[in-house]
């Protein structure tokens, strides 16, 4: 259940009940896809409240507003002002937040909109993906090309790939899709960044085709403080084969374990892999824990 009767949304300047935040018929978003969001994520810290990475969210939303010719007229620092205000009024301190940039005037034509609107809405969101490994399979669909579209931009039409992608796959009885690029290479998930292990050291996607997600960057920095090689690079399907553990990262999805992409099982149980190690490290990193930085001793 995302709300209920005293659910509390913010629309174009003023916090509503979540059942009367409601969008034309004609809006030119619900048409063609034309709007940008975030998922953005607070926990309940020993500080309080705490909204993770609340600037590097909302600055990423005004460049995908930018980029795809979308008003906004909030500031990162109003934006966030919101999000906790929001948060108290819902009493929620573990939760999701939502906050959605899209055009609502009447406009059926194929033009930049004039003027924009935002919607914010907060939930309680238990991790996208769940707690067990996943069996992932390569989708027949590719990561849409990047001239295409900007694909830095979390631009909401873009998700229709993935939609599309994860229901294919669950279709066929795996638990989530994993994407290629127009070239063969690995990109990533229809909701979430991939990482795999292999000799002690991480390999994922470069920029490119994937949305470098702000959960993977957070990713990269705690391996790297740990002492763990990280490669950005690309790579086929092919070269998972010998790997021993895999994962994938994302703000809904925090950090979870990956068992096997198609006939490749990867040879570690995961809570003994990089990514077990590292997804403690986050959960205490974004829950406000006192963690002494350390490097991962590795066992061959």
């Amino acid at each position: 259940m995302y709300f209920n009767s005293n659910t509390v949304a913010f629309l174009d300047g003023e916090f509503v009940p979540a059942s009367e935040a409601t969008c034309g018929a004609y809006a030119q978003s619900l048409h063609y896809g034309y709007a940008v969001f975030e998922g953005i994520r607070a926990y309940n810290t020993p500080r309080g409240c705490q909204i993770f990475k609340a600037r590097e969210h909302y600055e990423r939303f005004h460049y995908s507003c930018q980029t795809i010719g979308l008003p906004l007229n909030y500031s990162v620092e109003e934006l966030t002002q919101i999000s906790y205000q929001l948060l108290e009024k819902n009493g929620l301190t573990d939760a999701y937040i939502r906050p959605l940039a899209y055009a609502a005037t009447p406009n059926m034509s194929l033009k930049h909109a004039t003027t924009g609107n935002l919607l914010m809405a907060v939930w309680e969101w238990g991790k996208y993906l769940g707690d067990q490994s996943l069996r992932l399979t390569i989708s027949p669909y590719e990561r849409p090309n990047p001239k295409a579209v900007p694909i830095e931009a979390k631009v909401a039409g873009h998700y229709v790939n993935s939609i599309i992608a994860s229901s294919e796959a669950k279709g066929r009885g795996y638990d989530e899709a994993l994407l290629l690029d127009m070239n063969g290479y690995v990109a990533e998930g229809p909701g979430a960044n991939f990482f795999f292990e292999k000799n002690g050291a991480l390999y994922t996607a470069p920029a490119g085709s994937i949305l470098r997600g702000i959960t993977r960057n957070t990713i990269i920095d705690l391996a790297r403080e740990a002492g763990i090689t990280v490669h950005e690079q690309f790579f086929t399907p092919a070269e998972l084969q010998g790997a021993e553990g895999a994962f994938m990262t994302g703000t809904a999805a925090e950090v979870i374990g990956v068992s096997s992409v198609d006939e490749v099982v990867f040879s570690k149980p995961y809570a003994e892999t990089i990514g077990a190690h590292l997804a403690s490290r986050y959960q205490a990193l974004v829950t406000g824990q006192e963690v002494r930085a350390q490097r991962l001793e590795l066992r061959a």
